[in-house]
């Protein structure tokens, strides 16, 4: 595994007064070189040789000339050797005969599309996720992997597909973390899962979280009608719940407070008169009995 190693580059703005230097050299060699031919000199021919010499050189020269803007940086190789990795900002001169790689430092958001995948219980969902990543080691960026954008790419993909079947969608066991209920233990196992997978590349994830959760178009309408079924079932549970424990207070108070002495057939018909009215859907609409229960 190749690890990063900074650079120390040697001013551009001094290099370039030495170029322009060169430059004004190489000219005033030439031109010399040319008049002393016409004067049939023979250093003439020297002087030619030499200015041409010092312009290439010149020119080769300006190759090393490097700019780079904050949260940039550059990834140096000689001869397919790694030299360094330079990270300031500014105008700098490096030997131009190293190859120079520009990498961006920048926080980068990935934008997953909608996956098909089936989650723990085997329901078909769609899930999607944005992973914020940058390059926190250029070297292994540049030389562990072929493209490390692409290696991004496909590494958020398969976790994303790994976290989906790792998880209920939304209905697990007692106290079980789900994709929907538990988003943010679901997004910090999903960074965790990445930072591991990317840590070859030299890739910092910085932030990972679902944008997208939803049962999968075929199996949708059933599992809505499931949701609304439990979401109905739970409301009854509370309704008789609340029911009961308000007949049984009603009794209670009765017997505590003498207002009147019923057997169990006077109580049985009380109790279900008033859970019939506590638990109804509709309107109750009293019956007055001119009778007794007996008759």
């Amino acid at each position: 595994m190749t690890k990063e190693k900074p650079l120390e580059l040697t001013n551009g703005y001094v290099m370039l007064v030495a170029v322009l230097i060169m430059f004004a050299v190489s000219i005033v060699a030439f031109i010399g070189g040319i008049i002393l031919v016409d004067q049939r000199q023979p250093i003439g021919g020297v002087g030619i040789a030499g200015g041409i010499l010092l312009f290439v050189t010149t020119i080769i020269t300006c190759i090393g000339f490097l700019t780079l803007q904050p949260n940039e940086s550059c990834v140096y190789t000689l001869f397919g050797s790694y030299v360094g990795t330079m990270r300031a900002s500014g105008f700098w001169w490096a030997n131009p005969f190293m190859l120079k790689h520009k990498l961006s430092l920048r926080s980068r958001n990935l934008e997953g599309s909608k996956l098909k995948v089936n989650d723990k219980q085997g329901n078909p969902i769609e899930i999607a996720a944005v992973v914020v990543w940058r390059v926190e080691d250029t070297a292994q960026a540049v030389f562990d992997v072929e493209n490390f954008e692409g290696y991004v790419r496909v590494q958020s993909e398969s976790a994303v597909r790994h976290l989906a079947n790792s998880y209920a969608y939304d209905h697990g066991e007692e106290n079980e973390i789900t994709l929907r209920s538990g988003l943010d233990d679901v997004a910090l196992a999903l960074r965790e899962e990445l930072q591991e997978r990317l840590a070859k590349a030299g890739v910092f994830v910085e932030e990972a979280r679902i944008t997208h959760l939803a049962y999968a178009p075929e199996i949708a309408q059933a599992m809505l009608r499931r949701q609304q079924a439990e979401a109905v079932i739970a409301a009854r549970q509370k309704i008789v719940h609340g029911a009961v424990s308000m007949v049984q207070m009603a009794l209670n108070d009765l017997a505590e407070k003498n207002v009147v002495h019923l057997d169990e057939e006077r109580k049985a018909a009380m109790v279900s008169n008033l859970l019939v009215v506590l638990c109804g859907e509709s309107e109750a609409h009293p019956v007055i009995n001119t009778g007794t229960l007996y008759t």
